[in-house]
């Protein structure tokens, strides 16, 4: 086993100051310290965690406790794997895993709220991550989980979602895509009515829409977009809207590229942009109350120009 060197945190609190200890205890538990016994803590002597426990030690001084903050050389390869020990963070994984488990087993009506759950979950695993100072197979297998689960979500509420394809992605002169019929699967969720939103905006102001219940009844004049077999789909790990982008060149416009990413993390998972949340609720807020697919864009293409100019004045040095 490596040489680890380790902090130890030690401290003495007065018994007439439960609110203090109570303080004390949860703050340990959020960074990830083992108690060694009544008042001593441990962690892995690393800078980011040097400086929680200092600023521990600075409050609870300020407080009337006793505290001081020990760097810590075991020699003692038994007690090195004792104190690795204390960090084996497997019971959290398990717990984590098994309430993935629970919202896959019963998938709630809305899809909204299934990924928002799933969006939870993944906070919730670099939360364990963030105190996983010996991380190995468990944080991988998690990981790897939270990535199935997204396909699974994709999978059951949109069964027809296209696969992505590899090779690359042409540059195109929206010249030769004027006045066009394009075509969508029906009832437009993120990706869909986004690349809508895009066409019509920035590559075919005059684009008609039809949606398909049936993809393979697409029309042969047809420009297909977001479907397998379509003019324009997935292509590597870019979702449409991002294809649509880099084929006509919009792939360096902040704002662009910022919804880009809004769109890519709500469609097929990763890190969603503060506005995102409020974006997919609106979304299925709407979806809900417009069964008609032309004026559904319509509703939320205003969302979405309002989300441009947003991200075009943050973009602004």
């Amino acid at each position: 086993m490596n040489q680890i060197n380790w902090l130890a945190l030690v401290t003495s609190v007065s018994g007439q100051n439960g609110t203090l200890r109570v303080r004390l205890w949860r703050q340990m538990k959020a960074i990830g310290a083992a108690a060694l016994r009544d008042g001593v803590y441990l962690l892995p002597a690393r800078p980011e965690l040097r400086q929680a426990l200092a600023n521990l030690r600075d409050e609870l001084l300020a407080a009337d406790g006793m505290a001081h903050v020990l760097q810590v050389v075991e020699d003692s390869p038994a007690t090195q794997a004792e104190w690795q020990a204390l960090f084996d963070r497997s019971e959290a994984y398990q717990q984590w895993s098994e309430e993935l488990a629970a919202l896959l087993a019963q998938l709630p009506e809305s899809e909204s709220e299934a990924r928002r759950s799933l969006r939870q979950l993944r906070k919730e695993l670099e939360t364990i991550a963030t105190i996983d100072f010996f991380a190995g197979e468990s944080l991988e297998s998690a990981r790897r989980q939270c990535n199935d689960a997204e396909r699974q979500l994709t999978r059951h509420y949109s069964p027809d979602e296209p696969l992505a394809v590899g090779g690359d992605i042409p540059r195109l002169n929206p010249a030769g895509y004027q006045k066009r019929l394009w075509a969508t699967r029906a009832r437009p969720w993120v990706d869909r009515v986004a690349s809508a939103w895009l066409i019509r905006r920035f590559i075919d102001p005059a684009a008609r829409f039809i949606w398909l219940t049936d993809v393979y009844a697409c029309p042969v004049e047809a420009l297909g977009f977001d479907f397998d077999g379509a003019t324009f789909s997935h292509i590597g790990e870019r979702v449409t809207f991002e294809v649509l982008l880099a084929s006509f060149g919009f792939e360096h416009d902040p704002a662009l590229a910022r919804l880009g990413e809004l769109v890519h993390a709500l469609d097929v998972g990763g890190s969603v942009v503060p506005e995102g949340v409020g974006f997919e609720a609106v979304l299925g807020g709407a979806r809900s109350r417009i069964a008609d697919d032309d004026l559904l864009l319509a509703d939320i293409s205003n969302v979405l120009d309002s989300l441009y100019t947003h991200f075009q004045g943050a973009a602004r040095p």
